[in-house]
């Protein structure tokens, strides 16, 4: 009788090990559902979530902007300089496809190709954001970190010379020539 007693014990008490363990809750924070401005998430810090009637919206499900942790470059040119990149949006949603237009139409497209071709935190889908991207960074600026109280580039295109940019310190937008410097923040979409 003791030996059935013990096993029952054992059979018991390994139950419970695998019931527990397959119970902890998870600590990488990066896989749950994201809930705050500036939490964490997917390779970067969340900047916006989308609401009904901005592109990428999908009713019962959580989609957004994530910007990356800190600046990719202070001093990168917006480049094309002289060439007109044909299609680009200032609107919400469109700065990936304006990096990608500008990405195959320009070999000089600095601040695009640094977006483009950057790998971070396991995550290889990032953009130069449109300038309605970027007035969303600037306005969850502070909850998001690490801005710099300058200029920042966007993918919007005014004409073959000019580029949107915003400035962080008071939120000012403009244009100005590809051919000069400025920071540069990539974005995903999630």
């Amino acid at each position: 009788m003791k030996r059935k007693t013990w096993i029952l014990l054992l059979l018991i008490i390994g139950l419970l090990v695998i019931l527990t363990s397959s119970c902890k809750k998870d600590d990488n924070k990066s896989n749950q559902l994201p809930t705050a401005i500036g939490q964490n998430y997917q390779g970067g810090i969340i900047a916006y979530f989308f609401k009904s009637g901005d592109p990428g919206y999908v009713a019962g499900e959580i989609h957004g902007l994530i910007a990356a942790p800190s600046d990719q470059s202070s001093i990168a040119k917006w480049g094309c300089y002289g060439y007109l990149i044909s299609g680009t949006s200032t609107a919400l949603g469109t700065g990936k496809s304006n990096t990608t237009a500008i990405v195959n139409g320009c070999a000089t497209a600095q601040a695009a190709c640094i977006c483009n071709n950057l790998v971070l935190n396991g995550y290889d889908d990032w953009y130069l954001p449109s300038i309605g991207e970027l007035n969303i960074l600037y306005c969850n600026k502070t909850t998001i970190g690490g801005f710099a109280y300058d200029y920042y580039w966007s993918s919007s295109e005014l004409h073959y010379l000019y580029a949107y940019r915003q400035y962080f310190g008071d939120g000012r937008k403009d244009c100005y020539f590809k051919g000069l410097p400025g920071n540069v923040r990539a974005v995903r979409s999630f």
